[in-house]
C-alpha cells in the first residue's frame, strides 16, 4: 500500500524540524566534546523536571526502588536527566568520540574477535544504557556483519539526517522495525549475518514476564530468532566512565533452553534477558533511559510503583 503524500503544513512542519537538528548539530560540532556533553546535562536537568515524561521516569523509579526514600528519588532522578542530556547532544559528535580510541573502552573485545572470525551469527541484545549508540559501532568495527535496528523517526527528514549521523561513524546496516525489518532480520540471519536489537522497551503483544517484580510485555523476537537459527543470545552494554568517555561491557552470552516446547523456550529466554537488563540497571541506576512507559498503563495513570 502506497504511503500516503503529507499535506503542505506537515511537510513544511518537518522541513523546520529539520533544520533545527541542523542548527544544533552545527553547534554541537562547533565546541569542544567533553563541553558539549556538560551543557547537555546542565539543559535537561533544567528542562526535564518540566515536562511530562518526568512523571513517568518517578514512576519508574519508584517501581524498581520501592523502598527508596524521596529524597534518593529525587537525587536519581536528577542524575537521570544528566545522563539523558549528555546522551542527546553528544549524538552529533559521536563519530569524534568514537574516532577517539582514549574515549571508548571495550571491555570483552576478544568475544567480538571471535564472533567476527568464526562468522557465527548471534542475536546481540541490549538496553536503553548511556549513550547506547556506541554499542553498533563497536560491533561494526569489530568486522561484525550485523543487521542493526532502529525505530525510525516520524519526520522522514530528520530520520534522514539521524541515518547520516550514524554512518559517520561507520555504521550502515539498519533493518527497521515492523513486518518488513522482521523479515530483513531474518533473512541476514540465514545468510549467516548477525543481528543486534534494543530489548528493554514496552512491546504490546509480546511475552508477558516479570521486571523488577511487575510484570512487562517484552518483544519475544531476539529468543524467537535466537532458537530458529540455533544462536545464543549476545548481551552488551554501555557505560559512562566520565563526561563523554565510555566503557562497552560484552557480557557473556546467554544460552537458551530448547526443550521442543517452542512457546516456552521463547518465554524462559525473555525472562533471561529481563533478568539481565534488571542487573545491569541495578549496577547503574542513572544511565537507564527512564522516560519510557516500560510497565502496563495503569500503573502510569494511577502514578504509582
Amino acid at each position: 500500500m502506497a504511503q500516503a503524500q503529507p499535506s503542505f503544513a506537515q511537510d513544511l512542519a518537518w522541513r523546520l524540524e529539520a533544520l533545527g537538528v541542523d542548527l544544533l548539530t552545527g553547534l554541537a560540532r562547533a565546541f569542544p566534546i567533553d563541553l558539549v556533553s556538560d551543557f547537555g546535562a546542565w539543559l535537561f536537568q533544567r528542562l526535564g523536571p518540566l515536562t511530562g515524561a518526568h512523571r513517568v521516569a518517578e514512576t519508574n523509579l519508584r517501581v524498581v526502588f520501592p523502598d527508596a526514600s524521596d529524597a534518593e528519588i529525587e537525587a536519581l532522578l536528577k542524575e537521570q536527566w544528566a545522563h539523558a542530556g549528555r546522551w542527546a547532544v553528544e549524538f552529533p559528535v559521536l563519530d569524534r568520540i568514537i574516532a577517539d580510541p582514549g574515549r571508548v573502552e571495550v571491555v570483552g573485545a576478544e568475544r567480538l574477535a571471535e564472533i567476527a572470525v568464526s562468522r557465527t551469527p548471534v542475536v546481540f541484545i541490549s538496553g536503553h544504557f548511556s549513550s547506547f549508540e556506541i554499542m553498533p559501532a563497536a560491533i561494526i568495527h569489530a568486522g561484525i556483519t550485523c543487521q542493526i535496528t532502529y525505530r525510525a523517526a516520524n519526520n522522514p527528514y530528520v530520520d534522514d539526517r539521524f541515518k547520516k549521523s550514524r554512518w559517520r561513524y561507520g555504521v550502515r546496516l539498519f533493518a527497521p522495525k515492523g513486518g518488513d525489518g522482521a523479515r530483513e532480520l531474518l533473512e541476514a540471519m540465514g545468510r549467516g549475518e548477525s543481528v543486534a536489537l534494543m530489548n528493554d522497551q514496552k512491546f504490546n503483544g509480546g511475552v508477558a514476564a516479570p521486571l523488577f517484580g511487575v510484570m512487562a510485555h517484552t518483544a519475544p523476537g531476539p529468543s524467537r530468532l535466537a532458537l530458529r537459527f540455533g544462536a545464543v543470545l549476545q548481551p552488551m552494554s554501555v557505560q559512562r566512565k566520565d563526561k563523554a568517555r565510555f566503557r562497552v561491557v560484552v557480557h557473556d552470552p546467554i544460552p537458551l533452553e530448547r526443550t521442543g516446547d517452542r512457546a516456552a523456550d521463547i518465554e524462559a529466554g525473555v525472562r533471561k534477558v529481563n533478568a539481565f537488563i534488571e542487573a545491569r540497571v541495578r549496577e547503574r541506576p542513572a544511565e537507564w533511559f527512564w522516560v519510557h512507559k516500560r510497565w502496563p498503563n495503569e500503573l502510569y495513570r494511577k502514578g504509582r510503583a
